[in-house]
């Protein structure tokens, strides 16, 4: 089992503005994992909030691919569990590298591993929002009015609430709207802010306040006209059964809680105790995203529109149908890079090959 590790730079469409800062470009590590034959892909953004540097998940993952140069591979599952000692400081890492070995464990049986899962082309899968960053009135406007017709758009907001950007937004679709706080908001607002956006037609709130204050969300939950959905207070396994009582719901991210291992478990345990599930994503190309879509089936709500904000994506497989994404029957993940791509990731593998 051969590991190589090779680093991109993602630019977005627009700036892309959250309750805690801006974006206008996105590295991400894309890994590349071969095995008898077969290469398989995964994929982990860099992440300033939660302290994830590409050279921190290089750094793990040659770690990793020293322990796993004579591995059989005959479950993800016991891969993720045999290195999480080592990978669990950093679950972005984790999660490149258990979705580059589920992408190979599929073709191995020649299958999709949606397939192989058990799922069906006919499931029922719900279509991902489409993120509109803050920004002025105006361009939030023009964003919205570039994806038209878009089912869902999920609004991120700040400190304020985000009302009037929301009042704004709804005089231009009759779409359903989320809304996504990112920590932001003061918690005597939440209730308040609930009731007016509610008459807007938004269907839940995201992670109003920040997950230092998830005693308050118990009290919040009871009140709200809206769901409230935990993002920043659901990042791992072990977070789940704090917010079966504080929170609606959860937003399971595959990068925070270390691949489409641990995440599969965290569906089932949420659904187990009444809450929904929402599985999102960061702004990667449709390699991250494409294992993500994967989980559609076993959802209630989809997140996943990182690639869609991409000036350009560096991945191919993954088409979109008003919000709903679609994989090929390619076995394995289905997604992969593009030709561009490509030809940087077999210069940098035959740079390793033979150096100068």
């Amino acid at each position: 089992m051969n590991i190589s590790l090779h680093p991109f730079q993602l630019r977005l469409r627009d700036p892309f503005t959250i309750a805690r800062e801006t974006t206008s470009v996105q590295p991400t590590l894309i890994v590349r994992v071969e095995y008898d034959g077969l290469v398989g892909w995964g994929e982990a953004t860099a992440n300033n909030f939660y302290g994830v540097t590409i050279e921190g998940m290089q750094q793990l993952l040659r770690q990793a691919a020293r322990k796993l140069r004579g591995a059989t591979l005959e479950n993800p599952a016991e891969i993720w569990a045999d290195l999480d000692p080592l990978l669990r400081t950093c679950r972005f890492a984790q999660c490149a590298l258990d979705c580059a070995l589920w992408d190979i464990y599929a073709q191995m049986h020649h299958l999709p591993l949606w397939q192989l899962w058990g799922f069906a082309p006919e499931d029922s899968r719900p279509p991902t929002s489409y993120t509109i960053g803050i920004d002025t009135p105006q361009r939030m406007v023009e964003k919205l009015r570039a994806m038209p017709e878009w089912p869902i758009y999920k609004i991120k907001v700040g400190a304020d609430g985000g009302l009037k950007l929301v009042e704004t937004l709804r005089t231009v679709t009759s779409s359903r709207f989320r809304v996504d706080a990112n920590c932001s908001w003061e918690r005597d607002r939440v209730v308040p802010l609930a009731e007016q956006l509610a008459v807007l037609d938004v269907e839940l709130i995201e992670q109003p306040l920040p997950p230092t204050d998830d005693m308050q969300m118990r009290k919040l939950k009871s009140r709200s006209p809206l769901p409230l959905m935990a993002d920043e207070s659901c990042q791992t396994e072990s977070d789940i059964d704090p917010c079966i009582e504080y929170f609606d719901a959860v937003n399971i991210k595959l990068v925070k809680c270390g691949g489409l291992t641990p995440a599969r478990r965290m569906i089932t345990r949420a659904r187990q105790h009444g809450l929904r599930v929402m599985v999102g994503c960061m702004t990667e190309s449709s390699i991250g995203i494409g294992a993500a879509v994967h989980l559609l089936p076993l959802l209630d709500y989809a997140d996943l529109d990182g690639a869609l904000l991409l000036a350009e994506d560096l991945a191919e497989g993954l088409t979109w149908e008003r919000g709903v994404g679609t994989l090929t029957d390619r076995p394995g993940l289905g997604v992969y890079p593009g030709r561009t791509a490509m030809e940087t990731i077999d210069a940098s593998l035959a740079a390793d090959r033979h150096p100068e």
